[in-house]
């Protein structure tokens, strides 16, 4: 499965009327591909995917797919808490030819270990696209377990599993018993070289929006042996990071974004902007990033 080192979670542009802001879409999409993304994660959790129709999904899918043209892999995120739904979403996305699905943990219905499995396995029955599993117990509030990880990997395409737990030990431990055709990417920004240095191969970032060159630099000083230099970058974007997610995501990213000439528009209800304050305070942030990145190497 070609993910690369940095993968974006790719937010969605909205026009002031909520819809879907499909020419913004482009412009981000052409950003991310010149800052250092080598692939795109379309209609994941940033993407505000729980607010997207599934037409909306597939609309804003198949215009991905066509906008990239094949230039970066493109993988949907094409998991929910219901098996079938997310089967019959895979299967448009496979029309649509994307290059991979990401698979989230069923949330809200609390299945078990066995349940998981169950699921993973039968979603990926269906197809012969790569498959991303999406561990995020914080939103689904169930934690697959690294076993259970390991069972789905067994499975011929399932190639990889982004760890948004922020459990370095678990992480491990999927990455001992799993073999070397098997990815673990973080889906913690601020885990990326933690990670990296007990054998992750990159990340799912947020933050690539709007720092993708600095995490490719990030992880090319670590894959280098230059660790001090990529541990100059990592405390750099530390605090950037921490208030890129300070309130919930996509929020402060795409406040972000607009700082840098991208109006990617607000998001959906039940999440609203930030205050007048709160935009202040990600502004210190901002400042002292970019007073740190003459460091970089």
């Amino acid at each position: 499965m070609q993910i690369g080192r940095v993968s974006t979670a790719m937010i969605t542009p909205f026009l002031p009327d909520g819809s879907i802001h499909f020419e913004m879409v482009a412009k981000l999409i052409e950003h991310l591909i010149a800052t250092g993304t080598d692939s795109l994660v379309v209609c994941g959790t940033t993407g505000e995917s729980p607010t997207l129709t599934s037409q909306e999904k597939a609309d804003l899918i198949r215009f991905t797919v066509e906008t990239v043209n094949k230039r970066i892999p493109v993988i949907a995120g094409t998991g929910s808490n219901s098996t079938q739904s997310s089967i019959e979403l895979t299967k448009m996305a496979d029309e649509a030819g994307v290059d991979g699905i990401m698979l989230v943990t069923p949330y809200y219905n609390k299945p078990d270990q066995r349940g998981m499995y169950e699921h993973f396995k039968t979603i990926a029955g269906v197809t012969k696209l790569p498959v991303l599993l999406y561990n995020i117990p914080g939103r689904s509030v169930v934690n697959m377990l690294p076993e259970t990880v390991e069972m789905l990997s067994r499975i011929p395409n399932i190639h990889a599993i982004k760890e948004a737990g922020g459990n370095l030990e678990q992480m491990s431990d999927i990455i001992a018993s799993t073999g070397d055709d098997f990815d673990v990417y973080s889906g913690d920004d601020g885990l990326t070289l933690p990670l990296l240095s007990i054998g992750g191969a990159g990340v799912i970032s947020v933050a690539s929006h709007v720092v993708g060159e600095d995490m490719q630099r990030l992880t090319r000083a670590f894959n280098e042996g230059r660790h001090q230099d990529a541990a100059t970058i990592h405390h750099a974007l530390l605090p950037l990071i921490r208030a890129l997610f300070e309130k919930p995501n996509p929020v402060p990213v795409k406040y972000a974004l607009g700082k840098l000439g991208l109006d990617v528009g607000s998001v959906r209800l039940p999440l609203v902007d930030m205050t007048d304050e709160e935009k202040k305070t990600f502004d210190q942030a901002w400042d002292l990033y970019e007073q740190k990145r003459s460091n970089f190497k």
